[in-house]
């Protein structure tokens, strides 16, 4: 026998997960900031580059800064800046190394749950190296996924020891870490919700309908009332999350997204996000809301994709629970950022996509298997065919990691593969003002007003790098532009550029 025949399967399983994942994502050690809320999260924050103390961890409890409130998240980007430095790797380093963390951890758990190595290792595979999960490791500002995701991870552990031997302390590390999870990111919330569908399927802790009172489980009232304090707990950090984003002016108002189209986005939200599982082409920091340009096909077709899955997933609920459970994790734990509550202007994003790809995971591992029994008794061809797909989606991913790499890629790559992408050209005109192109920053910054006119914050923009490149008269007609939308510009600019050129409108 062999030393490595003589190895646990779960060493071997964790040792691979840890390869593929440093080997997709080693390269973001090399990547710098990008211009989209790392300046807001880190590099012009001052209590983030003020580093660890009492006041900047005093902050970081009491701020609605960014219309969010996630204190852990703050906290641990101060610890990087002190302990690792002001340069973007030590950044990216923390999100690396809690991403694996929580692909260990996802293995771990799924293993001890279900007894079953391999498809555990598969769903952690996925969880590894899907293309879906590469903006909230590759994105400094998206610590708050990674950080939660561990938290999410621990509480689901601690749920496990709890439900083999039922303690008050065991509950209490549930209810601690479930706590910590909502400090770092408040889409926890749909947590209790999932320990619910972990009690139906692996754990099998419900009573079976018709059995009797001395029979082994619990009804699904008490698994409910066992569980209430977690929902109590959910529903006051949706108030705060709330209360964040209503003052920070993140809700968008119902003039702009009415409630059918929330409604329809959501439905072919949840349809492509499918789509991109499968198929994962495409991706691209920021998707424009097509608010009520959606296609009446779109609706129909997603209405009956969902609708079909939903009703297989229900009619083979005692033989495939699986199936069930995985669905409905997929369903609920996107439902606070579906679109139904719109934040942003966004559509949909790949990070929203770190917790609920995780149901549709465990779905296929073990629905996959079971249709192909019959046809293949052999494990070879399930063996090969899972191989297969991890080495494709590790590439997908690796090529996708490398758009993360700078701005300016990361936006050109945004402005090619989405339409009408105003956001995505205004940030791109940013990035390359920034390496003083300044006549492809104006081409950026005209094409995003002539998607998405006005936006006095572009003209403002334009204006300035209009004035580097020696466009005077031109930036004066921005930054009249700039007034005339209701922004006023900096003082400094304007004296700049007065001395370069008086204003010739005026």
């Amino acid at each position: 026998m062999s030393r490595i025949s003589r190895i646990r399967p779960e060493i071997l399983v964790s040792l691979f997960l840890i390869a593929i994942t440093v080997a997709v994502f080693g390269q973001v050690l090399g990547h710098a900031f990008v211009r989209y809320d790392d300046d807001v999260y880190v590099t012009l924050n001052q209590a983030v580059q003020s580093g660890l103390n009492r006041a900047t961890i005093t902050w970081a409890f009491v701020t609605r800064y960014n219309a969010n409130w996630h204190p852990l998240t703050w906290i641990s980007l101060m610890a990087d800046r002190t302990f690792l430095g002001a340069e973007p790797w030590g950044f990216h380093l923390t999100n690396l190394l809690l991403h694996i963390a929580n692909v260990l951890l996802l293995f771990l758990i799924l293993r001890r749950i279900t007894g079953s190595v391999w498809r555990s290792g598969f769903v952690a595979a996925l969880f590894a190296i899907h293309p879906l999960h590469v903006e909230s490791v590759a994105w400094v500002a998206e610590r708050k996924d990674v950080l939660s995701g561990l938290f999410w991870m621990l509480t689901v552990g601690a749920y496990v020891f709890y439900a083999e031997r039922p303690t008050t302390l065991r509950w209490a590390a549930v209810g601690a870490f479930f706590v910590l999870g909502l400090m770092a990111k408040p889409m926890l919330v749909t947590l209790p919700f999932v320990l619910l569908l972990l009690d139906y399927w692996p754990l099998r802790r419900v009573k079976p309908s018709g059995a009797k009172s001395e029979d082994r489980g619990y009804s699904f009232a008490e698994l409910v009332t066992e569980k209430f304090p977690l929902f109590a707990i959910a529903f006051v950090s949706c108030v705060i999350t709330f209360k964040a984003q209503q003052a920070g002016g993140s809700l968008s108002p119902s003039e702009v997204f009415p409630l059918p189209v929330r409604i329809w986005n959501a439905m072919v939200s949840y349809a492509v996000y499918l789509q991109m599982t499968i198929l994962p082409r495409g991706l691209a920091v920021f998707y424009p809301h097509p608010e009520k340009s959606i296609a009446v096909w779109q609706i129909i077709v997603s209405g009956l994709v969902l609708l079909s899955i939903t009703v297989l997933a229900l009619k083979w609920r005692r033989s495939k629970p699986y199936l069930l459970v995985g669905w409905l994790w997929y369903l609920v734990t996107l439902l606070p950022v579906i679109g139904l509550v719109q934040v942003g202007v966004q559509a949909r994003a790949d990070r929203y996509m770190y917790i609920p790809l995780i149901g549709l995971s465990v779905a296929v591992a073990w629905l996959v298997p079971e249709l192909l029994r019959p046809v293949s008794p052999s494990p070879r061809l399930l063996v090969a065919s899972a191989g297969a797909v991890t080495l494709a989606l590790a590439a997908c991913a690796w090529v996708q990691t490398g758009y993360w790499r700078d701005s300016v890629t990361l936006f050109t790559r945004a402005t090619q593969v989405t339409r009408n992408n105003a956001l995505a050209y205004a940030n791109l005109g940013l990035s390359l003002t920034d390496e003083e192109r300044y006549e492809e920053a104006i081409a950026a910054y005209r094409e995003s007003l002539r998607i998405n006119m006005p936006s006095p914050k572009v003209h403002y923009n334009l204006a300035v790098a209009l004035s580097c490149s020696g466009d005077y008269a031109e930036a004066w007609k921005e930054i009249h532009l700039t007034e005339k939308y209701g922004a006023k510009p900096p003082e400094g600019f304007i004296q700049d550029l007065t001395g370069r050129m008086p204003d010739p409108f005026r």
